[in-house]
């Protein structure tokens, strides 16, 4: 089923509540709880929701924030950033281009060469790990 095509009661029933929450209601997971927000394996960081890929690990940096941050997604088009207002501020909110999943924000404080800052829910993701033995 395409995912763009499946209701909210469907997301609920199949994301656990916490992957709901963050990735189909806007949601924030806490700093430094996240599965993925120290971690160093090489991959391909995926969609939670639709498996789209989003992020290859080799753009991974630590931020300090205590959530995974990459300096590029995948491919230009592997995700989409709007403006968010809520909260009291203005950002840049990070979606999946795919399924509109929301992953994080988007900062202009990350290392050259790009300078961006991905700061992504770790539940917002999968990892697929790279065969270390290739």
């Amino acid at each position: 089923m395409d995912p763009n095509e499946k209701t909210d009661a469907q997301w609920r029933m199949e994301l656990p509540p916490e992957v709901y929450q963050i990735c189909r209601a806007g949601g924030t997971e806490p700093a430094f709880t996240g599965a993925y927000w120290d971690e160093k394996a090489d991959g391909m960081y995926r969609c939670r929701c639709c498996g789209a890929a989003l992020f290859d690990a080799a753009t991974k940096f630590d931020s300090g924030t205590g959530w995974p941050s990459y300096s590029t997604p995948v491919a230009p088009d592997a995700v989409r950033a709007e403006e968010d207002l809520s909260h009291g501020m203005r950002r840049i909110e990070v979606r999946c281009a795919r399924c509109d999943a929301h992953l994080g924000h988007l900062f202009p404080d990350g290392p050259a060469p790009t300078g961006q800052r991905y700061c992504i829910n770790s539940a917002s993701l999968d990892l697929e790990r790279r065969d270390a033995a290739k």
